[in-house]
């Protein structure tokens, strides 16, 4: 049975309208009060010994990844988050998940939550080979075993709502032009079934088909709820298309969409409020950072203050969390430089008011202290997952963690990908 905060919402799928309200707990945070003592980590709080913080998993000792948490209005066992990994082992034909990612999952459900690797929200939104789609009634009964098997063995999970962008390829569309925000191609690379290939020149989109691009975001949202996930989270930073909009270099508009760091900012909020017309905002959350990656994603001048835009009217939302990526380069010489390390939680920390989860180059030790020092609510770990299925256990018993083998890594199969072992501590281990 799904946890007790688990809220179930019936929707018909994807082009059908909304058949059913949602029911469930209230949200325990406000944002016009400001208020967030319910889940503000305090030392004392810890004190319990053998403090059960995910199925079958006790710790013994005090560290605040291991202390409940309510985000929105659903309850976390531990501040442990599993990060979106993309993984290409959905099925290649009809982008619907297979048996293989539900077990992959359920052996990740002692973390507090669990964010699948990214959802194409639409056919003109995919863009990364062997990866899953939330547009069509198979898909979402595809997703539905994921989300069934994740439920069983006590976890939570969120969708995360993906469009390309650019950074898909014609290889991947039927011969058709990836689409953007404007014609500039982002200089990256895109992974099609035959191997990586360099990004091409996109194709502007028209006023009417942003409109349409919109409405796929809430129908994926509406489908995902219908799967069974836990709330949804919309991607909205590194390379994709929300990016694409959000950054002045890849975003040449002179309409509405385009300019000044509102107009640029305008698609992001068009989505975010199209999806909370299908889902409570309770359950609704926003990914999003600014970046220093190559090509036409280079930090510029206008990096940091779109950014600072966005998420400042992202906390006027109540909204179940914000998810914020650390460098994934060097930000040295950059206009992001004061960023770098810690720098960006301690940037925006103050500029969210709401639930923050903090990403990348994390480990027990960070996480932890990021916690302890309120720079973060909730800590996401993504590498440490690949080859760590009881990541939570080998945390709570310091144990060593197992290494990637990163050849297999957007390999097929269950090799590398379901079958790595759990820690076996010495009490478990038989007696000689």
């Amino acid at each position: 049975m799904p946890p007790s905060s688990y809220r179930t919402e019936r929707f018909r799928i994807v082009d059908g309208t909304r058949t059913g309200s949602p029911t469930g707990p209230s949200g325990s945070q406000s944002v016009e009060s400001g208020k967030r003592e319910v889940n503000d980590y305090n030392a004392k709080q810890n004190g319990a010994a053998n403090l059960l913080i995910g199925a079958g998993v006790h710790v013994m000792w005090d560290q605040p990844l291991f202390t409940p948490y309510r985000m929105g209005d659903l309850g976390l066992p531990n501040r442990i988050v599993m990060a979106p990994l993309t993984r290409m082992r959905a099925q290649s034909h009809d982008h619907v998940p297979t048996t293989l990612q539900a077990d992959y999952y359920a052996q990740r459900a002692s973390a507090g939550l669990i964010i699948p690797e990214a959802t194409a929200i639409s056919p003109e939104g995919f863009g990364w080979a062997d990866t899953p789609g939330l547009w069509t009634e198979e898909q979402v009964r595809g997703w539905r075993r994921v989300t069934d098997a994740v439920h069983a063995a006590g976890g939570r999970m969120i969708a995360q709502l993906w469009h390309t962008g650019a950074i898909s390829h014609p290889e991947l569309r039927e011969g058709a032009q990836p689409v953007s925000a404007s014609s500039v191609d982002p200089g990256q690379l895109s992974f099609t079934r035959t191997g990586r290939k360099p990004t091409v020149t996109p194709r502007s989109l028209t006023k009417q088909e942003i409109q349409v691009t919109v409405a796929d975001f809430a129908r994926a949202a509406r489908n995902a709820m219908e799967a069974g996930f836990d709330g949804v989270q919309i991607l909205a930073n590194y390379l994709y298309l929300i990016s694409q909009f959000l950054n002045a270099t890849t975003n040449l508009r002179k309409d509405e969409y385009g300019g000044s760091l509102e107009n640029r900012s305008r698609f992001l909020f068009e989505v975010v409020e199209s999806v909370l017309g299908e889902v409570d905002a309770q359950r609704v959350g926003v990914k999003i950072s600014p970046m220093h990656e190559g090509g036409a994603f280079q930090a510029n001048d206008e990096t940091l203050p779109v950014t600072e835009y966005a998420i400042r009217k992202l906390s006027t939302y109540n909204l179940s969390h914000l998810l914020l990526m650390g460098n994934t380069t060097d930000f040295s010489g950059t206009p992001l430089e004061k960023l770098a390390g810690d720098g960006m939680f301690q940037h925006f920390r103050p500029l969210f008011n709401g639930t923050l989860i903090a990403n990348v180059k994390m480990d027990r030790d960070r996480g932890n202290r990021l916690i302890a020092k309120g720079l973060a609510d909730l800590v996401a770990f993504g590498r440490p997952y690949i080859a760590n299925p009881d990541l939570v256990q080998r945390f709570a018993e310091n144990a060593p963690l197992a290494e990637v083998d990163w050849e297999t890594v957007y390999a097929s199969g269950p090799c590398g990908y379901s079958d790595y072992p759990t820690y076996q501590s010495s009490q478990d281990s038989p007696r000689s």
